[in-house]
């Protein structure tokens, strides 16, 4: 059985791939896990967990697009703390559309996704995190600006660096106290949005991502960090 005393995280979408997979490596570590899909949900590798995992693993559901389900959510769990808030979230589009070219709505729907929606996750979570816990996002190593020499996947990139910007403002706010935030880049993974050619397997990248997930508690303030704990360039 899991002790009372087991830390807590809430990972706000872990249906399947990284998520997912983070979630199942944390319960192997005698984690509390809270995950969350998305409502009306058929069955999901989460589910899955959860039944191997009973005493371990929570299912929650939300939309993060939705801000009205959001909103429920913490409702929901107003009387839950958490030691880690992770958001995991991501979308892409036609990797080879310039910037000039998209659409719009299309704009729009990766910038929601990508950047606002986990950013209204983490201002309506952070005071279920004690104040010397972790706050953490997925971004990419796309969203470094310093490291962009190719172009290519342009909106993808745009809306995980400015995921990263509105992450180091919230940091920025919070500088006098001993809470920690990360923005970690998975390296390119072998999912659903990665592809099947990606470098990288979810067993190569996940069990590393969350090692140095669990290290950086120790470290108060941002970093940007890769799955092998390497700095990223912002």
């Amino acid at each position: 059985m899991t002790s009372a005393q087991s830390p807590t995280i809430l990972i706000v979408g872990a249906s399947r791939g990284l998520g997912h997979a983070m979630a199942a490596e944390l319960a192997k570590k005698d984690w509390r896990v809270t995950g969350t899909v998305r409502p009306g949900s058929a069955r999901t590798a989460l589910h899955d967990l959860a039944d191997e995992y009973p005493d371990r693993v929570d299912l929650e559901t939300v939309d993060i697009t939705d801000p009205e389900g959001i909103a429920a959510l913490r409702t929901r769990l107003a009387d839950r703390t958490f030691d880690v808030l992770f958001v995991n979230a991501g979308t892409t589009n036609d990797e080879g559309e310039r910037i000039g070219d998209v659409s719009t709505d299309e704009f729009v729907r990766v910038m929601i996704t990508n950047s606002l929606s986990p950013m209204r996750v983490v201002e309506s979570f952070s005071d279920l995190v004690p104040p010397t816990g972790l706050i953490g996002a997925m971004t990419s190593g796309q969203g470094s600006v310093a490291n962009n020499t190719t172009g290519y996947r342009e909106v993808y990139r745009g809306s995980k660096a400015a995921l990263n910007m509105f992450m180091r403002s919230v940091a920025a706010r919070e500088s006098e106290s001993r809470r920690a935030f990360v923005v970690m880049a998975p390296g390119w993974v072998q999912t659903a949005l990665g592809g099947p050619g990606a470098r990288l397997t979810i067993e190569e990248s996940v069990p590393r991502l969350v090692e140095v997930l669990l290290a950086k508690r120790e470290r108060p303030g941002i970093e940007y960090l890769d799955y092998l704990g390497r700095t990223v360039p912002w």
